[in-house]
């Protein structure tokens, strides 16, 4: 059976999980979820679509959240679930809390532009990304617009593209097919460029057509297969993809390999 790493989900501690759902869609009703996002029923979509491992992406919108993250991250690490700290970009302790995260074994962390209130390219976050490279830690950076915020250029492309040519070493992933709800700003800027993308979040706002050619178009090692539950369905998502009919192995380096990879598994 064919193994499939979702690289992009969120979750919360079985205490947290209602009151986070209700903050977070209470401004934003129309924004459907299919989860209750506490781990355990992450765990049985993933039984039910036969995805193996689900990548956690929690993003501390405050500094004082690192630790809470961090203990809770280490607390649900395991075969099948890989969970991704955060830090916030105005933690005056952020050097040292990114060494905390790799001694304590965690693979990266998730950053937010709009929820934590920041540009992908400024000043301020350069050290940020050296701390990354010098730490061997992956960030997965939520690009594009985002649909519960105002459409701010926060992260677009030409943003991304400073950053990865800046860091070359740096294990940097996209989310969104590149830049949510900018993908013809991708598709002229980054589909080529050996820069990480996973997909989630995406697929339902592109015709099959033009989902193909991008995937086809971009380099096959730099592809992630995400799905951004539990506000997709996981099982949707992976549909939608195999509906695009990839080769068998664009496939197979989509839903697992290029994630087993970067995760240095």
């Amino acid at each position: 059976m064919q193994k499939i790493i979702d690289f992009h989900t969120h979750a919360f501690s079985d205490e947290f999980a209602p009151k986070a759902m209700k903050a977070l869609t209470e401004h934003h009703p129309e924004i459907p979820y299919f989860l209750d996002s506490t781990i355990g029923s992450l765990l049985k979509s993933m039984d039910e679509v036969g995805i193996e491992k689900s990548v956690i992406c929690s993003i501390a919108t405050k500094p004082k959240q690192f630790q809470t993250i961090l203990d809770w991250s280490l607390q649900i690490q395991s075969e099948r679930i890989i969970p991704l700290a955060s830090v916030h970009p105005q933690d005056p302790q952020r050097d040292e809390h990114l060494k905390m995260i790799a001694d304590a074994g965690i693979k990266g962390i998730k950053m937010h532009p709009y929820y934590q209130d920041f540009y992908l390219d400024e000043d301020s976050m350069m050290n940020l990304y050296e701390q990354l490279c010098k730490n061997d830690l992956l960030i997965v950076m939520h690009t594009g617009y985002d649909i519960a915020f105002e459409h701010v250029r926060r992260a677009d492309p030409s943003r991304i593209i400073k950053v990865t040519k800046k860091f070359p070493e740096l294990k940097f992933v996209s989310t969104h097919f590149g830049a949510w709800q900018q993908w013809q700003e991708v598709e002229s800027e980054m589909i080529g460029k050996n820069i990480y993308m996973e997909i989630s979040f995406a697929l339902e706002y592109l015709d099959s057509k033009t989902a193909k050619q991008l995937l086809e178009k971009h380099p096959s090692d730099y592809i992630l297969f995400g799905t951004d539950s539990p506000w997709t369905d996981q099982k949707k998502t992976l549909e939608m993809l195999k509906k695009l009919n990839l080769t068998p192995e664009l496939m197979q380096k989509i839903l697992c390999t290029n994630a087993h990879r970067l995760l240095s598994f």
